[in-house]
């Protein structure tokens, strides 16, 4: 008897822990500047940083940036979101290139219909079309080419 309420209480441990994992989209997360705490450069970030999808915190957005040269991460500069093409309009947003290449935040409000640029001290690369998802490696290095640095 008394090893099948240990089982029992066990498992309601195991599940509730879970449970709060899977639906731990109240932090807030984003990337900073020189941070090496991301992982899994070039993967769908979006993949695991959803509700139910395990990893810590939801993203609104979020990708990996390969240097000029397409030997490895870029390490630094930004990605800055507009309302207009070629960085006009308004800028709504700015998220860090981390020293690990890579970018994200769980910040509330859409980055759909922004378009978005990548800056770093060798000048900036806008994307010419407005963004259908914050998933930036669900197309970048799947179906389209990679996100560059200048």
């Amino acid at each position: 008897m008394k090893i099948q309420v240990l089982i029992f209480f066990s498992a309601a441990v195991i599940f509730i822990v879970s449970c709060e994992k899977e639906g731990a989209c109240d932090e807030f997360k984003v990337s900073i500047a020189n941070d090496d705490d991301s992982h899994n450069f070039g993967n769908n970030c979006l993949q695991c940083h959803q509700s139910n999808g395990g990893g810590e915190g939801c993203f609104s957005v979020a990708g990996s940036v390969r240097n000029a040269l397409l030997t490895g991460p870029q390490t630094s500069g930004k990605i800055a979101f507009y309302t207009e093409p070629n960085g006009g309009g308004t800028m709504k947003y700015v998220v860090n290139i981390d020293a690990k290449g890579n970018f994200y935040s769980s910040q509330s409000e859409s980055v759909v219909g922004l378009y978005p640029a990548v800056t770093n001290g060798s000048g900036t690369l806008f994307m010419s079309s407005p963004l259908s998802t914050g998933a930036c490696n669900s197309c970048h290095g799947s179906s389209t080419s990679l996100i560059t640095a200048p």
